[in-house]
């Protein structure tokens, strides 16, 4: 009888049932949006340092994130990381901002990552043409096909200068996607470093590789205490590091949060309006309950059944319009990304959201007196 109630309370009024819908749709979107937003822009940003095959990371003492290494290592480092006991290879990375310039003019900015993907420390992933071996061949470089208009080339085979030399695009990677949008570039470790003007000694990051069965807690102590003039990270450290600069240093994350809970503000606000309304209209029917000998619990089930009620058909069309949404960007420079647990968490969000709107119906019924309903 409850969900009878709460049902032909709801239906009553197709336009104010409309409103509430809509009010839940506009924040379960919007929340979808933005959190999706956070969550592919964290991948992206953690994407590189996730994927390498290591245990702990040297960086130079303030590096900011992957992208952002700071002042070069030297070999100085290696050799005393090599030394370290439980340590089994210690792998050089450069990693820079470098200046591409179209071939057919104008520049751009790319991320030159360089690597030897045969030491099995970093490689490109995604590979849809071309092999790692065309990437060591003379000049050549991978790109990301995501990224062909802003680098203003075609595929392979076509020539732009990256920094200080001409290069050639022989490989393509799929959906590689940088979060500052400056397109990751992959090539071998000595054409990077050529590119850049490095000396032949030189590395952004030294990717450590343990013995089986050595504890990374201590030999990292124990790689603090060798190295005076470095970093040294576990693979989570990085990755949250990087985090706090690119989305709250730059003030990104807070922009995304902050219009999710903007978007939870205004659905919560919308159906609180339209829910008093609806028990405002009902105070007779409310009434004429009470005087039967209805509880007050009897009747704020009824007032969170028609909340419940509303919150599980607008989470339906708001997710499967977000779905649609996240399909759209799949292939943008910036996808959103839906997770099981995400998904559960606005189903939650949209119950919590029309339970809190319920509050002021239900205050509104506390006060009827079941003698109104003899008034009439």
């Amino acid at each position: 009888m409850i969900l009878t109630l709460a049902f032909r309370n709801l239906f009553h009024d197709r336009i104010r049932l409309a409103v509430t819908l809509v009010g839940i749709l506009f924040s379960i979107v919007l929340v979808a949006i933005q959190l999706g937003m956070y969550l592919g822009s964290s991948r992206m940003i953690t994407a590189m340092i996730e994927r390498s095959n290591s245990d702990l990371w040297i960086t130079s003492f303030g590096a900011k994130s992957f992208e952002e290494g700071g002042i070069l290592l030297s070999t100085r480092e290696r050799h005393q990381a090599l030394a370290t006991p439980g340590v089994k290879a210690v792998i050089p990375l450069v990693v820079s901002f470098a200046e591409w310039r179209k071939p057919e003019g104008g520049s751009t900015r790319v991320v030159l990552v360089g690597t030897d993907a045969e030491d099995g420390a970093l490689e490109p992933w995604s590979l849809v043409s071309g092999t790692w071996q065309d990437i060591k061949s003379p000049d050549a470089i991978s790109a990301d096909d995501t990224y062909f208009r802003e680098l203003g080339i075609n595929g392979i085979g076509d020539t732009a200068q990256i920094a200080m030399g001409r290069v050639k695009v022989k490989a393509l990677t799929h959906r590689i996607r940088s979060f500052t949008q400056s397109p990751y570039v992959f090539t071998t470790l000595s054409r990077a470093r050529s590119l850049l003007g490095a000396e032949s000694d030189k590395a952004t990051f030294y990717l450590v590789q343990l013995e089986p069965g050595a504890n990374v807690e201590t030999v990292r102590h124990e790689l603090l205490n060798r190295l005076d003039g470095a970093e040294v990270l576990t693979k989570a450290e990085f990755e949250d590091r990087s985090l706090r600069q690119w989305l709250f240093r730059t003030g990104a994350g807070l922009a995304l949060i902050g219009g999710a809970l903007l978007g939870i503000l205004v659905g919560t606000v919308i159906v609180a309006q339209t829910l008093y309304s609806s028990t405002k209209d009902h105070l007779n029917e409310f009434a004429t309950l009470r005087a039967l000998g209805s509880s007050s619990g009897y009747i704020y089930k009824v007032i969170l059944a028609q909340a419940g009620l509303s919150a599980v058909i607008g989470y339906v069309l708001g997710i499967l319009i977000s779905l649609g949404i996240l399909y759209i960007s799949r292939n943008t420079p910036l996808p959103l990304v839906m997770t099981p647990g995400l998904a559960g968490a606005l189903f939650g969000l949209t119950l919590f959201m029309s339970a809190v709107s319920a509050i002021s119906a239900i205050i509104k019924v506390t006060r009827i007196d079941p003698a109104t309903v003899f008034n009439r």
